[in-house]
């Protein structure tokens, strides 16, 4: 079963790109980020015709987070994070797909750094940990895939100083992911590649993906009962070259489950 993470940058405008990526790597199941479309623009049928069933959570102009499955409909369990009642901001879905919950996240990016743009991002993750606890605790596997808006450690970014203020890199940001280690959640790609250096994230400024400077932000967290089932992982980095392409490439695992079809005709 072929697990990804994908951060489209408007699902609309890049629809062609992640048809295209669909029919080429064919995950099972795909976790989308910054769909920047309401719900009603969400391109179900062309994704129906790919072969996907999908669930979503719009938001126009910003954000907006969709799981996809290959030959079967997700089950919806949450499309909100746990925690503020008054938070609108359409950055959450969960969904039962062949027995495994994924979660999908888009986190906030917290910048400008101080200030309440980084004030709600340390709580959306202060309330992500809470919700991750709870979903670790019941032994289900379960699969936290997104982008989490924050770089785990220094050798996840290109060798610079322009990123020292940044929300991304901050002490504070950083402590947020480790702690959902400290639950007893895997970093699958850092499983996999302990000492390689793995960019998820090319800015469009600054000439920043023809040399390489780049990011890791995207990541796919997996549970406890999750872990000895990991064959693979990766980083489809050639679809961030494309013509027209998000400014993130496509992340995956593939776990030693069978994926079923469920899709009835």
């Amino acid at each position: 079963m072929k697990i990804a993470s994908f951060n489209i940058n408007n699902i609309n405008s890049r629809l062609d790109n992640l048809l295209s990526w669909l029919g080429s790597a064919k995950p099972d199941v795909v976790c989308l980020q910054e769909l920047k479309a309401r719900d009603t623009q969400f391109p179900r049928t062309a994704l129906a015709d790919a072969g996907y069933g999908a669930v979503w959570k719009g938001e126009p102009t910003w954000n907006g987070v969709a799981i996809l499955a290959r030959g079967a409909e997700p089950v919806l369990t949450r499309d909100v994070l746990p925690g503020d009642d008054a938070d609108r901001q359409s950055r959450y879905i969960e969904a039962a797909v062949n027995g495994i919950v994924i979660a999908c996240l888009y986190a906030p990016n917290g910048n400008p750094q101080p200030g309440p743009k980084f004030t709600y991002k340390l709580a959306w993750h202060a309330r992500l940990e809470a919700h991750a606890e709870q979903l670790i605790d019941t032994g289900l596997p379960v699969v936290l895939a997104g982008d989490y808006n924050i770089v785990p450690e220094p050798r996840d970014i290109y060798a610079t100083r322009s990123y020292d203020d940044n929300a991304l890199v901050q002490p504070e940001s950083r402590a947020a992911f480790a702690a959902l280690l400290e639950q007893g959640w895997t970093d699958a790609l850092r499983k996999k590649y302990p000492k390689e250096t793995l960019y998820t994230f090319w800015d469009y400024r600054r000439n920043r993906w023809p040399r390489n400077a780049g990011l890791r932000l995207d990541h796919i967290l997996l549970s406890k009962t999750l872990v000895r089932k990991l064959r693979a992982a990766g980083i489809d980095r050639d679809v961030r070259g494309q013509d027209g392409a998000s400014d993130h490439a496509p992340v995956w695992v593939e776990l030693g489950v069978k994926a079923v079809a469920t899709v009835v005709a």
